[in-house]
């Protein structure tokens, strides 16, 4: 077994001790360094015998007035120009997330910090009633979800995702939406509404189809047969819907994509997309710690699966290859992506959105009456 090491943090594999209780429901198991601290208290050898006691503490939301929300996308490689989330950390606790390390940047960590402290940008939708009526925006499509998950189990109580949507179908602002959250239903009369005016796509992410493993990979996110329900209730309505198989990881979850292509297509999926697993940041120490405690029996292998498809590292930063993995493991992968999408007719359709009727409300009336 391999130990591995960020910058001056290491982390060797190991079981779980008799004495350590794994903490259901959530992804991390630790707290990892924040890189931006110089003094923290954090467990880095749970089997020492100290003073050390940690509480199953319940998610905290972090109520906040944000200055902005939008954000321009300078990557290449995600397919978006903007992006705005209104929740920053994510309940869901999806151990690959690579949004975890922005969490560091608001002094937490990226471990079990992002999966119960949840900020709250609670004056999202003035923010963009605000950004959409500066007379320098040029419509292009927003993304909700580039980050953290917008129907993340916070917008039960706050709504601001469905604030911001319809704040959008005010301005006929298009957007595109990533969730693996049913709580999208809530929302079904405003998205049907959007998508009459070709104003929005969706897509909803599924990652397993095994509900064993989407237990501990992604323990408080929707199980797969409601994200499959969800496609076909979108669908249903007009909705144009696609599915997100992100990440695929070898070892894990990569030989279930032509079940979950073809489960996406029987409930009505149009489009598909996929990622290959990076572990950047404070995710490699997460997802090491994660990888060895509920799969002792097969985590070398995994591990050095990742590292043979990132030049031997488990993270890549190179754009266009980042999000594709390279070498053979990466290759069948992209090879069944582009097989299995032909066999069940998948992308054979741009789904464009309408960026043309786009209007500020109280502006362009005055201006055209």
């Amino acid at each position: 077994m391999k130990e591995i090491k960020q910058d001056s943090y290491r982390i060797a594999p190991r079981k779980m001790q008799e004495n350590e209780q794994y903490k259901k429901g959530r992804g991390a198991q630790l707290n990892t360094r924040n890189r931006f601290l110089k003094d923290q208290h954090v467990q880095e050898h749970v089997e020492g015998i100290d003073d050390w006691s940690e509480k199953q503490e319940p998610t905290q939301y972090i109520e906040q007035e944000a200055k902005t929300l939008v954000n321009k996308v300078t990557s290449p490689d995600v397919g978006m120009w903007y992006s705005m989330n209104p929740y920053t950390g994510c309940e869901h606790g999806c151990i690959y997330c690579y949004a975890r390390n922005t969490h560091e940047y608001w002094g937490y960590s990226a471990g079990l910090d992002f999966e119960r402290k949840i900020i709250v940008k609670t004056n999202a939708s003035q923010l963009l009633r605000k950004f959409l009526m500066n007379p320098k925006w040029e419509c292009v499509p927003i993304s909700l979800s580039g980050n953290t998950d917008c129907y993340q189990p916070a917008e039960q109580k706050y709504r601001l995702t469905r604030s911001l949507l319809e704040v959008c179908r005010e301005f006929n602002q298009p957007v595109g939406i990533i969730s693996k959250n049913g709580g999208m239903v809530r929302d079904l009369d405003v998205l049907k509404e959007m998508a009459r005016k070709k104003l929005v796509s969706v897509l909803v992410t599924i990652t397993s189809l095994n509900e064993d493993l989407r237990r501990v990979m992604e323990p408080r996110t929707t199980t797969a047969m409601q994200r499959l329900k969800l496609i076909q209730e979108l669908s249903q309505e007009g909705i144009p819907v696609g599915v997100m198989m992100g990440p695929m990881i070898p070892g894990l979850n990569e030989h279930e994509m032509q079940r979950i292509m073809k489960a996406a297509k029987e409930h009505g999926a149009r489009s598909t997309a996929y990622t290959f697993v990076r572990l950047n940041g404070s995710v490699k120490l997460l997802f090491h710690d994660w990888l060895y405690k509920n799969f002792p029996d097969r985590a070398d292998k995994v591990w050095h699966m990742i590292e043979q498809s990132h030049n031997g590292q488990v993270n890549d930063s190179r754009w266009g290859v980042r999000m594709r993995g390279e070498g053979d493991i990466a290759e069948i992968i992209a090879q069944q992506y582009r097989k299995y999408g032909k066999l069940y007719g998948m992308n054979t359709e741009e789904l464009d959105v309408d960026t043309s009727s786009f209007r500020r409300p109280g502006v362009q009336g005055r201006l055209f009456d």
